[in-house]
């Protein structure tokens, strides 16, 4: 069967009808590589002329630079035609030492210090510096990022920024959206065990779920996505190709989940590409159309820094799959058997 990149599904229960297919920026934050301005705008511009409507970025994507590039290309095209998602949780501020400055593990991007604040105040001041930073009055998505063990560091930071954002991020993110300003409130999700955690607070649209509902990966068919479904949650998917593995295979040098893969997740990598070929399919087009199988998955969104990756997505996006692949990844134990598949 084949699947159309920009076929519509709901956004929960918001009004937003979002593409099956979106331009995730963080490589346009230099993301472990550097991206020129002339690679990131051709790579934009390729987008847009395939049809790629949708676009998420967010202030810690090169510390402001993706929002930049983003919104230096997006606010030349009809904003009617446009879905565009940021977030918030981070303040960006300039650093105290220039000179000292250390970008961590992005490449390149901007010299901001960033400290978090799910507070009423900032979240209203993280989204006003992003429509600045973005040129646009405003975005369809607000999400709230990052709010999780990985980044907090620990259960106490996570517990007391969950009552920051239950005692006024979230009256924020309400007033925003009862007035119009956006159409739909998320959070960007890194680690199983929050989702839940976010559930139980919250009315949420929808989650940006990272790495951990993949062609890899599907313990998240567990508890999260269950929730998701019985609250009428959405699901967009970042890092479907489990930080590049299931894009290359597993050759020297492939990352999983942002961190080197264990032989066993090499082995399991080899195994599922072994099917795939089988069958004449190129393992990221079964990573990337994967996820979109399951009803609650609304989008994914993987990313781009040179405009060959645009296309070749796209077209691995519409690359027919048998259905026999999928059953013999289930028969051989390399795919949950309650991970919704197409069906002979």
């Amino acid at each position: 069967m084949t699947m159309d990149p920009f076929a519509g599904r709901r956004l929960g229960r918001s009004s937003i009808t979002l593409p099956q297919f979106g331009f995730g920026a963080a490589p346009l934050g230099e993301l472990f590589t550097k991206v020129s301005e002339a690679d990131a705008d051709a790579t934009l511009s390729a987008a847009w002329n395939a049809g790629v409507r949708f676009y998420d970025t967010a202030p810690w994507y090169g510390r402001g630079q993706s929002e930049h590039r983003v919104g230096r290309f997006l606010y030349r095209q009809p904003r009617a035609d446009v879905i565009l998602s940021t977030k918030v949780g981070r303040i960006l501020r300039a650093p105290r030492r220039p000179e000292a400055f250390d970008t961590g593990f992005w490449a390149g991007g901007l010299h901001f210090e960033h400290r978090f604040d799910y507070s009423y105040d900032g979240v209203m001041r993280a989204y006003e510096d992003s429509l600045q930073r973005l040129g646009m009055n405003r975005v369809d998505l607000l999400v709230i990022h990052d709010l999780d063990w990985w980044h907090q560091g620990h259960e106490t930071m996570v517990a007391a920024k969950l009552v920051e954002l239950a005692n006024g991020g979230y009256r924020a993110l309400m007033e925003l959206k009862q007035s119009g300003q956006i159409a739909a409130i998320g959070a960007g999700i890194n680690e199983l065990g929050m989702i839940p955690r976010f559930l139980d607070l919250f009315d949420l649209d929808f989650f940006v779920l990272a790495l951990r509902y993949t062609l890899g990966e599907q313990e998240a068919l567990n508890v999260e996505i269950p929730r998701c479904v019985e609250h009428g949650v959405s699901l967009i998917i970042g890092g479907v190709f489990s930080s590049g593995l299931y894009a290359t295979g597993p050759v020297p040098g492939a990352k999983y989940n942002y961190s080197d893969p264990t032989p066993e997740i090499l082995a399991k990598c080899a195994k599922i590409q072994a099917v795939c070929s089988r069958h004449g399919v190129p393992l990221a087009a079964a990573a990337l159309q994967f996820p979109l199988h399951h009803p609650a998955v609304a989008s994914v969104i993987p990313g781009a820094f040179q405009p060959s990756h645009v296309t070749t997505n796209l077209d691995l996006m519409r690359r027919p799959i048998p259905v026999d692949l999928w059953a013999e990844l289930k028969h051989e134990g390399l795919v949950r058997a309650d991970a919704p598949t197409p069906q002979a």
